[in-house]
């Protein structure tokens, strides 16, 4: 290693100075015991007081799809309730609140009288806005909102795409009006001639809304999607939405996203859509095109795991070393490319898997000379540089080590030396040789926070054994991950 390491040649003129990102918190979290506690959370965090609180049943999504932009337009929080009682946790928001008015979504059949006589008990005055179906209460909704000329029409029997588009719908004050796939129904139509619509925005593919629907609207444009989750992308994409705070919720259920719209709205944000247990590839597609670093979670752990989040919109250099005609150390039939190789695609899906955007310096055995792994860290806008080696001396030496340099962010790169050893050790039980600063080219020329680890010595029978094992290096790359996770938060 001292042969490789030893190296550094003056730059002259090659590299610019970045202003580099530092590290930042783990995504915050909005949650709740449940869908009531999750949503008056969401009212906290976004209002102090508010005149006026919208109240939706808790399972009636259809009543619900229509109703963020005119929340939006009273700057009034979604909450929730039971459909023959006024649950509790919302009924002390609506205190905490002091609001003085609630507009009820939906027939009795989704909120009873019993509620609206409990409001008024609190002293609100109260109105209901309902219809004989969810195509009637989207279309009396909209009665309650400015004339703009352009509506959103969505999908009424499911919930994805209306949620997908309702920050930016509400932010506008367009009316989300509801239809089904093959037919227009007549209080969308009336709809869209009462509000003098001359231009549509279609949420979702054929499935959703077919063409023969797409016909009857006045200059439509259509925002589709394989998916629930590409629907959510390409609205970002399409309308071409600032990602500068994005909101991340479960696409598997309503209440969340509908009560966290408004807030979305309010920060001017959208929502992108997960599963409860990992985040779709068209979701974390966005989230790397767009380099989106900024989040709120919407819901607790069971509608977006903490695990398919720990890395949510971290973006990180793996660097390999060596590679081709440069092997690096040998040992016991190993090379120290082929080992540090596989250890960083190791560490590279579960860094994906976790919300990161990577760059790998090599992903195959190619070399890269040290300049250029310098260079691409650079400029890539990257957090963090993480350098891949493994050691090479007499037998009898052993252990892990990590490496940093204070030319430049020497603090953070020492930070994020000392976690990912610390993890090293912990999963690995290998000697641990700590934590020291060194003039590595690859960190000494590396302007963001940055660390080279050497795994063990590929010299020494016992290292070179769990270097040689594919259920070592997976530990190897479960450590660096999670050192870069601890790091981050």
């Amino acid at each position: 290693m001292l042969r490789k390491c030893i190296l550094t040649l003056f730059l002259g003129g090659i590299f610019l100075l970045f202003n580099q990102p530092q590290a930042e918190a783990a995504a915050p979290r909005i949650d709740g015991k449940d869908r009531f506690e999750v949503a008056v959370n969401i009212s906290k965090k976004g209002w102090s007081t508010s005149k006026t609180v919208v109240l939706t049943n808790y399972l009636a999504y259809a009543d619900a799809l229509s109703a963020s932009p005119l929340a939006y337009k009273k700057n009034a929080p979604i909450l929730l309730t039971q459909n023959q009682f006024l649950t509790p946790s919302t009924k002390n928001e609506i205190y905490r609140l002091r609001s003085k008015e609630a507009v009820i979504i939906g027939g009795t059949g989704s909120i009873s009288n019993n509620v609206i006589n409990e409001l008024k008990s609190m002293g609100l005055t109260v109105t209901r806005i309902d219809g004989k179906d969810r195509f009637v209460v989207a279309q009396n909704i909209s009665r309650q909102l400015s004339n703009k000329g352009i509506a959103v029409i969505a999908y009424g029997l499911n919930f994805p795409d209306a949620l997908a588009i309702a920050p930016y719908a509400a932010k506008n004050e367009y009316p989300i009006l509801l239809t089904g796939n093959g037919s227009l129904p007549s209080a969308t139509a009336a709809a869209l001639r009462e509000k003098n619509i001359t231009k549509t925005y279609i949420i979702g593919g054929e499935a959703s809304v077919s063409n023969a629907v797409k016909s009857q609207l006045p200059s439509p444009t259509r925002i589709g999607g394989a998916n629930r989750f590409e629907v959510a992308e390409n609205v970002i994409r399409q309308l071409n939405l600032s990602t500068a705070s994005t909101y991340l919720t479960s696409g598997m259920n309503f209440a969340d996203a509908l009560t966290g719209s408004v807030l979305a709205a309010k920060s001017n944000a959208p929502l992108l859509l997960t599963t409860p247990t990992y985040l779709p590839n068209e979701t974390k597609s966005i989230i790397q095109d767009k380099i989106v670093k900024s989040f709120t979670i919407l819901g607790g752990p069971a509608s977006v795991n903490t695990n398919s989040t720990l890395l949510l919109g971290k973006f990180v250099v793996l660097d390999p070393g060596h590679g081709d005609f440069d092997p690096g150390a040998l040992g016991d039939g190993l090379k120290e490319k082929d080992v540090v190789l596989d250890v960083g695609l190791r560490t590279r899906t579960k860094m994906v898997s976790a919300g990161a955007k990577i760059i790998m310096t090599r992903d195959d055995d190619t070399f890269i000379p040290l300049a250029d792994r310098a260079k691409i860290a650079n400029s890539s806008g990257a957090d963090t540089f993480i350098s891949i080696h493994a050691n090479s001396a007499g037998s009898t030496a052993s252990g892990s080590e990590t490496y940093y340099n204070t030319a430049y962010n020497g603090a953070a790169s020492k930070e994020l030396a000392v976690e990912i050893q610390k993890e090293i050790i912990k999963r690995m039980g290998t000697s641990d040789r700590g934590v020291k600063e060194a003039d590595f080219y690859v960190i000494k020329y590396t302007k963001i926070p940055s660390i080279l680890v050497e795994l063990g010595f590929i010299t020494n029978p016992s290292d070179a054994a769990k270097l040689g094992s594919t259920t070592y290096r997976q530990k190897f790359a479960d450590a660096i991950f999670y050192g870069t996770v601890n790091y981050f938060n």
